[in-house]
C-alpha cells in the first residue's frame, strides 16, 4: 500500500495516464529499482521489478527510460529486461536505445585532463582501489567502509579534486556513499529537460529517484509531472511524494500497468 500522504497525487496522477494516448516513466536505477549494493555489479532490481516494467513496456503506449549515473551498458545485464527500455547512462551524457546504438557526448580536452588529474589523485591518496572512472565523471566509493573511514577518504579525497574541479569547471557531488567530479552539465536535470523537449507537453510524466543526484531531476520536473523520491528512509526532498521500496515501488508499477490496461481496453 502507497504511504497515505501519497496516496492522493498518486491517484490523480493515474487517473490522468489513464486517460493520455501516451506517457513517460522515467527511473533512477541504484537505490531506486535495485537495492544499493557493495558489489556494483550485483545490484539486481528488486523481486517483481523487471516483471512489471516489461509489462508497462509491452502495452506500448508508456516509454520508459531509465536515467543513471551508471555506464548506460552496465544497466541491461543486472536489469534482465529484453529488449531493455532506453537508458540515458552517465548522467545524460550516453543514450543507449533498445536496439543496442549507443551515442556519447564528447568531452572536451580540458574536461578530460581534470578526471586524469582527478584520478592520479586519488590513486596517490591509496584510494585507487575505490575509485570508478565513468564517461564525463570520476567517483570514489566508500559504501561498506566504517562511518570514521569513509568520513576520512571523504575529506582527503574533497581537498584534492576541489581545486581541479574549480579550475576545469566540473563540479562535486556527493552521493549514497560516494563523491563524484563530473562535467558541469552532466546532471539528471539537463537529462529531463533535453528528454521534455522531445515530447508533447502534455503527456504525463513521472520520474523515480532515491538519491541526492535525483534532487535535479526533481527541480526540473516540478510542476511539469510527478517527482517520486523511493527509499527505505526519509530524507527532506523536492519529490512530491515518498514511497518505501520495495512494497511500494511495487504498487506503484503495478498501478501503472493497470491504469494501461484500462487505457487499452477504452481505445478498443
Amino acid at each position: 500500500m502507497l504511504t497515505i500522504h501519497a496516496k492522493p497525487l498518486v491517484t490523480k496522477f493515474m487517473r490522468e495516464l489513464t486517460g493520455a494516448p501516451s506517457a513517460a516513466l522515467l527511473l533512477d536505477y541504484d537505490g531506486t529499482l535495485a537495492p544499493f549494493r557493495v558489489e556494483r555489479d550485483q545490484a539486481f532490481p528488486y523481486a517483481g521489478v523487471p516483471g512489471l516494467i516489461e509489462d508497462i513496456m509491452r502495452n506500448g503506449s508508456t516509454k520508459v527510460v531509465l536515467i543513471t549515473g551508471r555506464r548506460a551498458g552496465e544497466v541491461p545485464p543486472l536489469l534482465g529486461v529484453s529488449p531493455h527500455p532506453e537508458i540515458w547512462g552517465s548522467y545524460g551524457l550516453q543514450q543507449l536505445t533498445p536496439d543496442g546504438k549507443c551515442q556519447m557526448r564528447k568531452l572536451s580536452e580540458r574536461a578530460e585532463q581534470a578526471l586524469a588529474s582527478a584520478e592520479y589523485q586519488a590513486e596517490a591518496l591509496g584510494f585507487g582501489n575505490l575509485t570508478e572512472r565513468k564517461p564525463g565523471s570520476l567517483a570514489v566509493h566508500w559504501r561498506g567502509l566504517k562511518d570514521s573511514a569513509a568520513d576520512y577518504v571523504r575529506e582527503r579525497v574533497f581537498s584534492q579534486w576541489l581545486p581541479i574541479a574549480e579550475y576545469s569547471d566540473m563540479c562535486l557531488h556527493d552521493f549514497d556513499g560516494g563523491l563524484e567530479i563530473r562535467v558541469l552539465d552532466a546532471n539528471k536535470g539537463n537529462a529531463i529537460r533535453k528528454f521534455l523537449a522531445r515530447v508533447n507537453s502534455k503527456m504525463p510524466v513521472a520520474y523515480l529517484g532515491d538519491d541526492l543526484t535525483d534532487e535535479d531531476a526533481f527541480r526540473a520536473l516540478k510542476g511539469r509531472g510527478l517527482t517520486v523520491l523511493v527509499r527505505p528512509q526519509w530524507r527532506e526532498t523536492t519529490a512530491d511524494v515518498w514511497l518505501h521500496p520495495p512494497a511500494e515501488l511495487m504498487d506503484f508499477l503495478s498501478q501503472w500497468h493497470v491504469a494501461c490496461k484500462a487505457k487499452t481496453t477504452a481505445a478498443h
